[in-house]
């Protein structure tokens, strides 16, 4: 049996418990084989089969992210795709392999920008989540990256200053914390109390 047969779509169900059965028994055995039918089920003619795919790679990623390392180049062909979906999918699963292959996705740095500025908020999200972990795990990404990180920190909408400072927290050195801290200071105003409340907690654990 495939495990494509496995899949919402595949069943002909609605929701995404069957996707999430899947993804638990593939994590589990450590399915190699199934995964990498998975990863091929991203250029599936039927896109009800894709977004399944995209689903269960990149929840798995979540959960061991080794088990779909292999597919940073899936992911980053998706990043073009006309597919919404695929995109912010694809973005999602960068963000959980962002930190074991930073190296492949430091050569298509501009693709993700790019990507993550014409995209959706869930492509901006899990792409800041991406770059974050990218500066934070290779010292030679990070003079590139960390100050791209900071411009659209000043940028955002008030909404993602917490979630992007907690993002960027990961990847702040001692030479650019008093950068960090500066752009969190400047966003204070446009913040609600929740939210400063959030952000000075980052604040605090830097000092």
């Amino acid at each position: 049996m495939s495990v494509l047969e496995e899949l919402a779509s595949g069943l002909g169900e609605r929701g995404d418990q069957p996707n999430v059965r899947l993804v638990e028994k593939l994590t589990d055995l450590e399915d190699t084989q199934g995964i990498r039918e998975i990863g091929a089920g991203l250029r599936h003619s039927d896109k009800k089969v894709q977004s399944d795919c995209i689903k269960v790679l990149y929840e798995i990623g979540y959960r061991k992210p080794e088990l779909v390392a292999d597919f940073a180049g899936d992911f980053l062909a998706l990043l073009t795709s006309k597919n919404n979906r695929l995109v912010w999918g694809a973005m999602i699963g960068l963000s959980t392999i962002a930190h074991l292959r930073y190296n492949v996705l430091f050569e298509n740095l501009t693709l993700i920008q790019t990507t993550m500025d014409t995209g959706s908020v869930i492509t901006m999200d899990a792409g800041m989540k991406t770059l974050s972990r990218m500066a934070a795990a290779d010292p030679s990404c990070h003079p590139k990256i960390f100050p791209w990180l900071l411009d659209r920190l000043r940028l955002c909408r008030p909404k993602s200053v917490a979630l992007y400072a907690e993002f960027i927290s990961e990847a702040v050195h001692p030479e650019n914390t008093a950068d960090f801290i500066q752009v969190l200071e400047l966003r204070d105003a446009d913040l609600s109390p929740a939210q400063q409340k959030r952000v000075s907690r980052i604040r605090k654990n830097l000092q």
